[in-house]
């Protein structure tokens, strides 16, 4: 099935693009003038643009091998049909909740998500900036999910698209009513729930990790009690972004060194 890659890429492009351009015309909030800045977005796509390049090569085929090495274990409703299909996708969700708390609990992993999170503003673009080596991570331990439970890949190409269309989503500087924001809020992640998990302050950076579904949080106790503000300043607590002068390779390369990690292996460093 390469040709449902194909169209999910197709489709998931064509939203992310309709994002971009509603943010520009209703805004949520204003971008402050010493973050503006063109460089911020060209290295945001700059490094989507370089995971795109090389993910055909090393994330798709570990996804097709792990749809294949699948083991053929369920039956009936679980097998196939709308009731495996939303089974897989609320598993996967779970599956990538826990991940992304791990990403900030385990130091090894945090040495690659903090290039998401340096980002000082955050619209549609801050949604695909990732360092490789968190993308590579995130698919070797995704395939253990799809191996142990049979998923076909139909199911996780939906998944793919509907994460990358929230992540869009919930990154976006869109403007909504706020009425209709509180009702999806209480289902999924929207842009007022997402950004206090980019406050520039640990212990909101420390929650809200949901990325499709919201009531996880809720379930295991990791919802912030804080809302999002319109001066609410974004990115990580004693750091700066300094990729005005920093090239891409830079931001690939994991040379910054950790703290005020606690948790989970809080100790564990990589020597690069």
């Amino acid at each position: 099935m390469p040709e449902l890659v194909v169209y999910k890429s197709i489709i998931v492009v064509s939203l992310l693009l309709g994002l971009f351009v509603a943010e520009r015309y209703f805004p949520s909030a204003v971008v402050p003038k010493a973050i503006a800045s063109k460089n911020r977005m060209l290295r945001n796509i700059s490094l989507w643009l370089c995971n795109s390049l090389v993910s055909p090569f090393i994330v798709l085929p570990i996804t097709f091998i792990a749809v294949g090495w699948g083991i053929n274990w369920r039956s009936g409703l679980l097998a196939e049909g709308w009731g495996g299909l939303l089974l897989d996708v609320l598993i996967l969700d779970l599956w990538i909740y826990w991940w992304h708390r791990a990403n900030h609990r385990i130091s090894l992993l945090w040495r690659f998500h903090q290039v998401h999170h340096l980002d000082e503003w955050l619209d549609v673009t801050s949604a695909v900036r990732f360092h490789f080596g968190e993308v590579v991570l995130s698919a070797l331990v995704r395939s253990l999910v799809i191996v142990c439970l049979g998923m076909p890949l139909l199911s996780v190409i939906i998944f793919e698209a509907v994460v990358l269309t929230n992540a869009g989503f919930h990154h976006s500087n869109v403007r909504l009513p706020v009425r209709l924001e509180r009702i999806l809020s209480r289902v999924i992640i929207t842009p007022a729930i997402h950004w206090v998990h980019h406050h520039a302050i640990q212990q909101d950076t420390d929650s809200n990790y949901g990325t499709i579904f919201s009531f996880w949080d809720r379930m295991f106790g990791s919802s912030s009690k804080h809302h999002r503000q319109a001066d609410m300043k974004i990115g990580i607590e004693h750091r700066r972004d300094e990729g005005e002068n920093t090239p891409v390779y830079d931001y690939m390369s994991v040379k910054e060194t950790v703290i005020n990690r606690k948790g989970w292996l809080s100790g564990v460093t990589l020597g690069l």
